[in-house]
């Protein structure tokens, strides 16, 4: 069965910092590009980042650049998105997600496969 599942969400303070984790199961995401994507309430779904499958080359969206970053680890099957800086706007559910077309870019049409979610909240 081929699973993803995100995991280290939860509520943070403006400025505090959060790692997320995706972790695949049942496949290995060695060659796949692995994207982290977020939905606000009333918002659409929207691409965060991602890390290439062919050369671990990354992409950031503009509103997050210079504050996360994505990294994988094959060894335990696990990409990593590190939150820092973060604001109240960051607040979203955040999804992973892998492409087997191991080039795909931030558009959520190209990944086949996709986690739970998990919530982040950034609040005083």
């Amino acid at each position: 069965q081929l699973q993803l599942v995100e995991s280290g969400g939860g509520l943070v303070q403006p400025g505090g910092s959060l790692r997320l984790s995706c972790a695949a199961s049942g496949f290995t995401l060695d060659y796949y590009a692995v994207g982290w994507f977020r939905q606000a309430p009333g918002k659409e779904r929207e691409g965060v980042s991602l890390i290439s499958g062919l050369d671990d080359s990354t992409n950031y969206a503009d509103s997050v650049k210079g504050r996360f970053t994505i990294s994988r680890d094959n060894a335990k099957n696990t990409v990593y998105l590190q939150m820092n800086s973060l604001k109240p706007e960051d607040t979203a559910v955040y999804y992973c997600a892998a492409a087997t077309n191991p080039m795909s870019g931030l558009n959520r049409l190209m990944y086949d496969y996709w986690g739970q979610g998990t919530q982040v909240t950034v609040s005083s």
